[in-house]
């Protein structure tokens, strides 16, 4: 390929996190204006459940059809586990699980795994080095037994100690290695440390124990480096590397080891460079390749609270791949930036965003990087070229409090009357999905079901629902809450009453309502409109409005004002923390009030006069 030509890449979002973070970091293909064709397949852990091949034949010849395979996660279990979780109708058909990033692996013989390792947390302590693991051979090839066959047997037999040992008291695993496999491994150890400009190569092994095979290794591994002298070589025990990668990882250049070791190795760079979240991959032959975050399926990790850095950094390494470094540099200096800025950073890293959240921070950033903090608007910076997601994300910086006084200056009345949040302490915001209701006249004349609307409701939207303020029956209870938070929703505000309130305050979810009642409102009301104006206590609210609650009730803002009421939400803070600090001073608050115009709290201070 040449640069400019479209990439096609095959795009497997795979298990559980995977989805979230392949799906949060995908815009920035288009951030970056790259000359990428997205095509998407299935791969892992339902298809093996469902199919009984967690990487299926139309997966295959996607990945054949491209130039490169993005993997978001992949989940694999111990046999037992596999053949329990089979479907019923393939349990006697006696399939065997083999990990689908193994059967890449070994079939387009991408031999090499590469995992770049660097501090992006902590700038006062800079180190660089790079893993490169054997992928196709060693103890992974896939020689596992137990028992051993026959003439493995008579092999440990020949062993005294072993000699009374039944093989069904025995298992084995055979560390493989070929010439040629070694060779191409060191090769492309040696020559990346040139094209990156690291000045050192380690072979990490066990040749004090492994002996036969090591010596073999190292002989190759000796071999190769004599044709590059202007880079360090040695050998060291895999043990003692890991030791000195924690206590001194500044010292390593390139460090390359069987598949075994590497992958031990991998995981100690990524605890190194502050965790799994910030460790990417890339598995490279000489006829393919695919990369994947390391961080593996996450089963235990909330969703949407998954940190999406690994998989921008894969991203990364991508592109770099097919020639596009500036571009896989503009991202690393993007997340070094924001967790650098330390305020909008996914649980693991100590912060309270979502995967969505942080990674169009990351985006952000990537498309300004001449913004030190691209979620708070500085002089000069229109609002308006920001994303409605982090539009979104400033919005919640502030108070309903705040945004009202911004809306009075716009001259727009969007208080809704008597809505109040379920549970203090929790931030709504989003676009309106609009539901409207009416009374429902013909009792007895069948069962009458109106919220199956919810499937229609994009993520991150917010619901509003308008049952004319009607507090005697409810809309909305425990089993949308429940459909809610599972397709991702920002939240609820109802015109009228809700109930199940013990079952939902458990949930955290955004709710608002004018009432607690416990009546449904089956055959009582029923949704005469979706998507559509409705009005609360005078405001109307269309569909596509962005809706923003606190403590202090809920406001309505109109779509196209959205960057407007932001940049004189921020002018009037200004403002008003100037007056604060100024009586703090000393100065009488009717003069502080005069000195800073508190009459147009949302004129920038230059506009004053």
């Amino acid at each position: 390929m040449t640069l400019n030509d479209v990439i096609k890449i095959a795009v497997l979002p795979g298990d559980g996190i995977g989805d979230e973070v392949t799906e949060a970091a995908l815009p920035i293909f288009k951030a970056l204006n790259l000359p990428v064709a997205i095509h998407r397949g299935d791969i892992g852990w339902a298809c093996w459940q469902e199919q009984g091949n967690p990487l299926p034949e139309k997966t295959w010849q996607l990945i054949r059809h491209c130039d490169a395979t993005l993997i978001g996660a992949i989940t694999s279990k111990p046999v037992r586990e596999a053949l329990r979780e089979l479907s019923p109708k393939l349990q006697k058909n006696h399939l065997e699980y083999v990990s689908p990033l193994i059967q890449l692996r070994q079939k387009l013989d991408l031999f090499a795994n590469v995992r770049p390792c660097f501090n992006l947390v902590d700038s006062e302590r800079p180190f660089r080095f790079c893993i490169i693991r054997e992928n196709t051979e060693g103890l992974y090839a896939g020689f596992d037994f137990h028992p051993p066959p026959e003439p493995i047997s008579q092999l440990i037999r020949q062993q005294k100690h072993w000699q009374h040992t039944s093989p069904q008291d025995l298992s084995v695993s055979l560390r493989l290695q070929s010439r040629q496999g070694l060779q191409r491994l060191f090769e492309f150890a040696f020559q990346y440390a040139k094209e990156n400009q690291f000045t050192r190569v380690t072979f990490a092994d066990k040749p004090n124990v492994l002996r036969q095979s090591s010596a073999f290794a190292r002989d190759i591994f000796e071999a190769i480096a004599a044709r590059y002298p202007a880079i360090n070589a040695d050998i060291t025990n895999i043990d003692a590397t890991a030791l000195w990668l924690v206590r001194r990882p500044e010292e390593f250049g390139v460090i390359v080891a069987e598949n075994m070791f590497g992958d031990i190795l991998s995981d100690v760079g990524a605890a190194v460079m502050g965790g799994l979240g910030f460790a990417p991959s890339a598995n490279i032959g000489h006829k393919g390749c695919y990369f994947e975050p390391v961080h593996g399926s996450g089963p235990r990790i909330a969703s949407h609270r998954a940190n999406p850095s690994a998989m921008f950094l894969t991203i990364g390494l991508l592109l770099t791949h097919f020639g596009y470094s500036s571009e896989a540099e503009r991202i690393t200096r993007a997340i070094a930036a924001v967790i650098k800025d330390g305020r909008y950073l996914t649980y693991d890293l100590g912060g309270k965003s979502t995967t969505e959240e942080m990674a169009q921070v990351i985006i952000e950033q990537v498309i300004h990087p001449d913004l030190p903090t691209p979620l708070f608007l500085k002089q000069g910076v229109d609002a308006n070229q920001l994303t409605l997601d982090l539009q979104l994300q400033q919005l919640k910086q502030y108070s309903t409090a705040e945004i009202a006084d911004a809306l009075d200056a716009c001259g727009v009345d969007g208080a809704l009357l008597h809505i109040k949040p379920l549970a203090s302490g929790i931030k709504l915001a989003g676009p309106a999905y609009t539901v409207q209701y009416s009374p429902y006249q013909r009792v007895g004349q069948g069962f009458k079901q109106a919220a199956n609307y919810i499937d229609n409701v994009p993520a991150n939207a917010v619901i509003v629902i308008d049952n004319q303020g009607r507090i005697d029956c409810t809309v909305w209870g425990d089993i949308l809450t429940q459909a809610a938070l599972v397709k991702g929703i920002a939240g609820t505000v109802v015109n009228g009453a809700v109930r199940d309130v013990a079952k939902i305050l458990q949930s955290d979810y955004p709710l608002f309502s004018v009432e607690r009642f416990m009546r449904s409102g089956k055959n009582r009301v029923q949704k005469s409109g979706e998507q559509c104006p409705v009005s609360i206590n005078g405001v109307t609210i269309h569909p596509g409005d962005i809706l923003f609650g606190d403590d202090n009730g809920v406001l309505a803002i109109p779509a196209e004002l959205l960057g407007e009421v932001l940049t004189k939400a921020q002018a009037i803070c200004e403002t008003e923390n100037k007056i604060i600090d100024a009586v703090k001073k000393g100065q009488r608050l009717d003069q502080a009030r005069a000195d800073y115009r508190y009459d147009q709290p949302w004129l920038n201070p230059t506009d004053k006069g």
